[in-house]
């Protein structure tokens, strides 16, 4: 496992050092080439990051240092460890995500084509047959609306036809006319038939997961939206005449107070009874055929910035404020054509053609041999059982598909994916279900070579990997030989704070001890009368194994104003500090210093400093062990 791990990680640390024309190197460091444009990108990062901006001598100082550093992580292993490899994989992952999937070709395509949809509302007429109960039942209603359509071509009343044959159950209330629909409102297979099929002509048949369906276009107009805020008194449930006029009496209240001039969206948020009260109102934009009579019609008929009088609809009374109107821009849709493509086939159709890309682009081949071995083997174990798959799984080294440069996967790998629960006796169908299955271990695998690729192919992505590369190395290295290491070296504290111990004079007082809380003053009291008992080298452990949760200790040095117990008790300021369940506190040990008296007390800055000396240290031992050989022309080029 660890020796596929350095392989690995031996093979991404060369790809993310590929060479590029047109890339000179700018500096050696260990026998590591760094380019030019790896330099460029930290460097115009680091300026646009700063307040104050480097010049460029000075960048290069610090640049050849974080470079010496990785230097010495790398010789000591730590790119080779199990939990690196695996934590930079993860994080190769994440930062390639966005490279490979977030605006493909193909993820754009939809979206452009949804938003240019939307600027269009449609006027259709729908019938609708079922799915039927298996696939010969879906073919026959194909077949059986067919008949239908050629007898609506010819003349008869789609009404009538609506009316005796369709399954759509709103037939009672629309006679099979929608109106005007717009874009991501239907299943995308749907909506591909309302935006296709030309105006004052009838679909083809045409089948989706609910049913199978044939659509007239009628009509087709600009979309203008509506963006406005409304504010609303709900009816109770079952409301009576006397409820109803009290919700209008609250109403008509309310529109008096607009009229004198009160702020509309801060009504809303006082008094409307919609879930867009708490945004002052607003319900953003919608397009006809979004909201209910008389509600649209009075939204779309106001000027922009009017109010509207009070008026009733099936939930209550409103009262519109109407912002603007016009065609919303890519940017006002996008969230809910995203919305609209991650929850319908959309999603599977891009999946589909960029893994239809990869597998050009990396000559992605099944192994002609998989088929015949399957069968055999499927034949020789009697079907399809838990055995065969662990007898599979373990004995089968044959390539499943190739890829890239001579790469493959075994059939293993793809045995690992099914379930060895399940049991199928016939060979057809235990075949077919496993060679259902190549597509997704191929798509893992080729996702995961691209994203490898992507470090030869995209400058930026290899740049921006190598930084993370780089600023992993770098923390581990530095918290092993300065953060890490001053807090462990107590010696080298101790020895620092006593060749330094002027630097560390306080210029006030502090208390330094042991503060305990008490639940009650009975409490308090019985430890009190239990200290002389104990030693004082155990006193702590003795009174919180005998008094639990019943007591809390406290060791600190803070000086006055820090903590507002050792003000109270120690400097004798201020009231007495509450803590939830403890009422008693007392100074179990300790009182006021006026300079430290060991390393402990003041350890935080002593650390510190000697960080600081560690720090030094090592950058010394950097210079001598991974001078930096830099190319000075080709610094001149530094953009």
């Amino acid at each position: 496992m660890k020796a596929k791990l350095l392989i690995s990680s031996l093979l991404l640390g060369t790809a993310i050092l590929a060479i590029a024309k047109g890339d000179p190197v700018l500096m050696t460091i260990n026998g590591k080439d760094i380019k030019l444009s790896e330099f460029e990108y930290l460097y115009q990062k680091n300026n646009q990051q700063q307040v104050e901006k480097e010049t460029l001598e000075q960048y290069v100082d610090r640049f050849v240092l974080y470079k010496q550093k990785v230097a010495d992580a790398e010789a000591a292993g730590i790119d080779t460890t199990e939990l690196f490899i695996k934590e930079f994989e993860g994080y190769q992952k994440d930062l390639a995500a966005p490279y490979m999937t977030e605006d493909s070709t193909y993820h754009l395509q939809f979206v452009n084509e949804a938003y240019q949809r939307s600027l269009k509302e449609v006027d259709i007429d729908h019938f609708m047959l079922p799915s039927g109960a298996n696939p010969a039942e879906t073919e026959a209603n194909l077949v059986r609306m067919d008949s239908i359509r050629n007898c609506i071509l010819n003349g008869q009343d789609w009404e009538t036809l609506v009316n005796e044959y369709s399954s759509d159950p709103s037939k009672q209330r629309n006679r099979g006319h929608y109106g005007y629909v717009s874009a991501n409102m239907f299943p995308y297979d749907f909506e591909n038939e309302v935006y296709n099929t030309p105006v004052g002509q009838v679909s083809k048949p045409f089948k989706t997961q609910f049913g199978v369906h044939m659509i007239r276009v009628n009509k087709m107009r600009d979309r203008n939206d509506v963006h406005a805020k409304h504010i609303l008194k709900l009816f109770p449930k079952d409301a009576t005449e006397e409820q109803m006029a009290a919700c209008k009496a609250q109403i008509d209240s309310i529109y008096n107070l607009l009229k004198a001039g009160a702020d509309f969206e801060e009504m809303a948020k006082v008094e409307s009874q919609d879930g867009s009260a708490r945004r002052g109102g607003d319900l953003g934009w919608f397009g006809r055929g979004r909201m209910v009579q008389p509600f649209e019609d009075i939204a779309f008929d106001l000027a922009d910035g009017a109010i509207s009088e009070p008026f009733a609809t099936q939930f209550g009374y409103h009262i519109i404020k109407k912002v603007a109107h016009g065609t919303p821009t890519l940017a006002d849709m996008r969230p809910t054509i995203e919305n609209a493509i991650a929850r319908d086939n959309r999603s599977t159709l891009i999946k589909e053609r960029r893994l239809n890309d990869l597998k050009s682009k990396y000559a992605y081949k099944v192994n002609p041999e998989f088929e015949s071995y399957l069968t055999n083997a499927l034949v020789a174990n009697g079907g399809y059982d838990s055995a065969f798959v662990a007898q599979n799984i373990k004995g089968s080294k044959l390539p499943l598909f190739f890829y890239g440069d001579n790469k493959s996967v075994p059939v293993s790998a793809l045995l690992q994916q099914l379930n060895p629960k399940l049991s199928i006796s016939t060979i057809d169908g235990a075949k077919n279900l496993i060679m259902s299955k190549v597509d997704a271990v191929a798509e893992t695998t080729l996702l995961d070579y691209h994203g490898h690729e992507l470090v030869k192919s995209n400058p930026e992505y290899r740049n921006l990997l190598n930084e993370y590369r780089d600023g992993m190395l770098l923390f581990e290295i530095s918290n092993r030989r300065v953060w890490k290491a001053a807090t462990k070296d107590t010696v080298g504290l101790e020895q620092y704070f006593a060749q330094n111990r002027a630097k560390y004079n306080w210029d006030e007082p502090h208390f330094k001890g042991i503060i305990l809380s008490a639940k009650n003053d009975s409490v308090l009291d019985l430890v009190k009368a239990d200290i002389a008992k104990f030693g004082a080298d155990t006193l702590t452990d003795a009174l919180h194994n005998k008094y639990g949760l019943d007591i809390r200790m406290e060791r600190m040095v803070v000086k006055k104003g820090e903590n507002a117990f050792a003000d109270y008790l120690a400097f004798h300021e201020g009231q007495k500090p509450e803590r939830r369940g403890y009422e008693s506190f007392m100074i179990l040990e300790g009182g006021v210093i006026n300079q430290p008296e060991e390393m402990a007390d003041v350890r935080g800055a002593v650390t510190s400093d000697y960080q600081d000396v560690l720090e030094q240290r090592w950058k010394e031992e950097l210079a001598k062990k991974y001078p930096a050989k830099i190319n000075k022309k080709v610094l001149k080029k530094v953009k």
